[in-house]
This record gives C-alpha cells, sequence and structure tokens, in this order.
C-alpha cells in the first residue's frame, strides 16, 4: 500500500512531467492517477476481482489420489478460530481517508495495543478532504491489536482496531 507521502511524490512528478495517465496496483487496492485540464485526478479504490489461478491436475487417477490438502484447510480453521475469539469488537473507519495515530507527529499514539479505552476515548484521527475526524472508541474495552499504521489510506468500513470488550 502506498503511503501518504509516496502518493503526493508522485502526483508531483506526474504533474510535472507529460504523462496523462498512471496507474499503481498492489494488494488488492488500485491507484489510478489522470491529468485533467493541468491537474492530476487521484481516484484510489480496492480491487476486488481477484485473478483466478488454476492449478494443474495430474494426468493419471493415481496421482490424484495421492495429492491431500486437508491439513493445511484445518491450520487455517484453527488459526482463524484463535484470531476471532482473541476480540469482541472491530473499530472501522467511518470515511475514507487518511489514518493517524496521534494528534500531531511529535505526540504519543492515542491508543496502542492492550490500551483501555472507554466509549468516548478518542482512539486515532482520520484525515478527509483536509478535515481531521477525531474517532472514538464506542465501546469500554482492551485494545487487542491496532490494524492499519501511520499515514495509510483507510477505505470506509476498513477494521482500524480491534477490542476485546469488558
Amino acid at each position: 500500500m502506498l503511503k501518504v507521502q509516496e502518493v503526493r511524490e508522485l502526483i508531483k512528478l506526474i504533474d510535472e512531467s507529460s504523462i496523462s495517465d498512471f496507474t499503481y496496483e498492489s494488494n488488492g487496492t488500485k491507484v489510478t492517477l489522470k491529468k485533467n485540464d493541468g491537474e492530476v485526478v487521484t481516484v484510489s479504490k480496492a480491487v476486488t476481482e481477484q485473478p483466478v489461478v488454476e492449478q494443474p491436475k495430474p494426468a493419471n487417477p493415481a496421482s490424484q489420489a495421492e495429492v491431500k490438502t486437508e491439513p493445511k484447510t484445518e491450520e487455517k480453521v484453527e488459526e482463524t478460530t484463535e484470531a476471532s475469539t482473541d476480540y469482541d469488537h472491530e473499530i472501522v473507519s467511518p470515511m475514507v481517508g487518511t489514518f493517524y495515530e496521534s494528534p500531531s507527529p511529535d505526540d504519543d499514539p492515542y491508543v496502542k495495543a492492550g490500551s483501555t479505552v472507554e466509549a468516548n476515548s478518542v482512539v486515532c484521527i482520520v484525515e478527509a478532504m483536509k478535515l481531521f475526524n477525531e474517532i472514538e472508541a464506542e465501546v469500554k474495552g482492551e485494545i487487542v491489536e491496532v490494524l492499519v499504521e501511520n499515514g495509510e489510506l483507510v477505505e470506509y468500513g476498513q477494521p482500524l482496531f480491534r477490542v476485546k470488550k469488558k
């Protein structure tokens, strides 16, 4: 995922160049930059369509019986179960914007893993269109996991924190 500073640098470089369209895709996120009347317009969206990769099938049925993938599936189910019981609630982003863990770069984060929060505790800021929106926990509990990094772009409904309710 591109960081905000990297996106700003890309916009500046494209604005100064003769390139009119630029597309970057990584980890299910697609960023498209297009010049529109001399200004660079940024469009970012999550890619929902994943490429389908077909595995080659063995030529004879005897070798097909030898291929087993069940142990891997069982391991994934166990990992998912452990992770899902670790928290009761997810704090999600109410808007598209940039995630900030503290009120300013010099300050400590509002919360980190292990922090206790009240329902009205501010846990982060999401900047959208030059407006800094304080996001509250909405539940009383302990922050189990911080799911995004400082300065990362977040989508509407994207989980930001996992909380174990008290």
